[in-house]
Parts: C-alpha cells; sequence; structure tokens
C-alpha cells in the first residue's frame, strides 16, 4: 500500500493533528488540471494535498482539500459502522499520553479506552473534522 487519503476542508489543522501524532510532513502540493481529472473522475479538478508519513516510514497519509469541484459527500459524523467508513489505526506507545496530547488539538474519544486480553489498549477517537482514528498500545 502506497498511502490513504483523506479529504478535509482545515489541511492546516489536519496536518498539525497528525504531527502530533507523529506522522512527518513529507511535501505539498496543488493538483490540477485535466489530467488529474481524468484519475479521478472529476474532470477539471483543482486540490491541495499535503503526504504524511509515518514514523516508521512505511506508510504515508495523504491529505487532501479539494478548492474545484466542491466537495459534495459529508461523512465525517458517520457512526464506526456505516458502510464503506474508513477509519485508520495507529500504534503508538502511550495510549494515555498520546491522547492527552490529541484533545489539546480537539480529539474527542468516542466511546472507551479498552483492554484487549494481556496484548493491547485500544480505543476510537474522533479527530479534526470528525476524522475517525483508531489508537492502539501494545501490551508487553
Amino acid at each position: 500500500m502506497d498511502n490513504v487519503g483523506i479529504v478535509v476542508e482545515d489541511l492546516e489543522g489536519t496536518i498539525g493533528f497528525f504531527q502530533e501524532l507523529g506522522l512527518e510532513l513529507e511535501g505539498r502540493a496543488t493538483i490540477e488540471g485535466e489530467w488529474a481529472g481524468r484519475v479521478t473522475g472529476l474532470g477539471d479538478q483543482r486540490v491541495d494535498i499535503a503526504m504524511m508519513r509515518t514514523p516508521d516510514g512505511h506508510s504515508r497519509l495523504e491529505l487532501s482539500r479539494f478548492l474545484t469541484p466542491p466537495v459534495i459527500t459529508d461523512h465525517r459524523n458517520a457512526p464506526v459502522n456505516s458502510l464503506g467508513y474508513l477509519r485508520v489505526m495507529f500504534a503508538v506507545d502511550d495510549i494515555d499520553d498520546t491522547l492527552e496530547k490529541l484533545r489539546n488539538r480537539g480529539a474527542q474519544l468516542v466511546g472507551e479506552v479498552v483492554r484487549y486480553q494481556d496484548a493491547y489498549r485500544l480505543c476510537y477517537i474522533r479527530g479534526p473534522e470528525g476524522i475517525l482514528i483508531g489508537l492502539a498500545q501494545e501490551l508487553h
């Protein structure tokens, strides 16, 4: 897998949120023109993107803010069991510390932090713009 794409309205705020989670801003660009629209099926489009790389260097998030055409559907408040809904899960060293840092950036706990056997502590949070994110702390 090369990357996971997330469409947002507040690109700057979302970049800051994922930087707090430990991702590094790899690069930014404006993608536009007829060639890009042929790939996405949207026709003539203009989109600001930011590529964020995970700390291990193996995965990336592509954050996109569409300028044209306008966004037509909003899934930000969809529940976890919505069809086609995507959540991204991150492995963290200390779930409590991570939650504290992300709460300072507006994250809200969806349910509770739970323990799965003697293997993990897990939770879901809503990040910027309602993006659903999972956090997993491996127990040793």
